[in-house]
C-alpha cells in the first residue's frame, strides 16, 4: 500500500508540475501577443474593415441566434463559463480526445484576432488570459460586435454583411429570419455548413440553432415552425 501511495503522490506531483508549466507558457504566449500588437490596435484595425457592422445594425434575431448556439450565458460571465468548461472536460474525458472546448464568445474572439485554430492546451490558456483582458476593457455589446465582425462564414466571407451579400445577394435589412439564423450557424464549421457547399447540412445546422433558441427562450415552437416554413 505504501508503494501505491507513493506512486499516486508522484503522479499528482507530476500533474501539478505539468499544469503549472502549461499555465506559465500560456501566460507568456498571451503577453507576447499583446505586446506585439496591443488590444486597442487590434480593435481599431477590425473596425476599419470595409464591411464592418455596428451592433445597432445587426438584426436582433441574429444576435439571439448567436448567443443561443455559441454562449447562452454570455451576458452573465466574465470571459469564461465554468459550467461549460466543466461539461467540456467531462465529454473530452469520455471521448478520450479533445471534442469540446467550452469556449465563450469572448474566448472565440480572442482566438479569432490573436491565436491560431489549433486545440493545444497552451494556446487555450493564452486564450483565457486574453479573454480576461478583453472583458476588462470592453462592454459586452462591443465584444459581441467584434465577434460578429471577426467570424468566418466560408467562401471568403469574413463579416456578416459579406456573408449576407455573398450567399443571398441581400443587405442585412432585407434578410429573412430564416436566412439570418442559417448564417448564425455557419462559423462553427464554415467548410461544412456553407450553404453553397453543403445545403443539406446547412439546414440541419439551422435547425440546431433554432432548437437552442427555443431552449433558451428566444423563440416559441410556433415561431420556430413559421421560420422554418420561410
Amino acid at each position: 500500500m505504501k508503494v501505491v501511495g507513493k506512486i499516486i503522490f508522484v503522479v499528482i506531483l507530476v500533474s501539478i508540475s505539468i499544469g503549472l508549466l502549461v499555465v506559465g507558457n500560456g501566460y507568456n504566449m498571451y503577453k507576447d501577443a499583446i505586446e506585439q500588437i496591443p488590444l486597442s490596435q487590434k480593435v481599431e484595425s477590425i473596425k476599419s474593415k470595409k464591411n464592418y457592422t455596428n451592433i445597432e445594425d445587426v438584426p436582433k434575431i441574429y444576435k439571439n441566434a448567436v448567443i443561443s448556439v455559441e454562449d447562452h450565458r454570455f451576458y452573465e460571465h466574465s470571459g469564461i463559463d465554468i459550467i461549460a468548461i466543466g461539461r467540456a472536460i467531462i465529454n473530452d474525458v469520455k471521448a478520450m480526445e479533445f471534442v469540446e472546448g467550452g469556449s465563450t464568445i469572448t474566448q472565440q474572439l480572442s482566438k479569432n484576432i490573436y491565436f491560431t485554430q489549433d486545440k493545444k492546451m497552451v494556446r487555450k490558456v493564452a486564450e483565457l488570459f486574453m479573454s480576461f483582458e478583453i472583458e476588462k476593457n470592453y462592454e459586452k455589446d462591443e465584444i459581441l460586435e467584434l465577434y460578429i465582425n471577426t467570424s468566418y462564414f466560408g467562401n471568403g466571407y469574413y463579416t456578416l454583411k459579406e456573408a449576407a451579400k455573398g450567399y443571398f445577394n441581400k443587405e442585412l435589412n432585407e434578410m429573412t429570419d430564416s436566412e439570418l439564423i442559417l448564417l448564425a450557424g455557419i462559423p462553427n464549421a464554415p467548410s461544412v455548413y456553407a450553404p453553397t457547399r453543403n445545403p443539406g447540412l446547412a439546414k440541419q445546422r439551422q435547425k440546431q440553432v433554432i432548437n437552442k433558441m427555443i431552449e433558451y427562450g428566444y423563440l416559441t415552437r410556433t415561431q420556430a415552425d413559421k421560420i422554418l416554413e420561410e
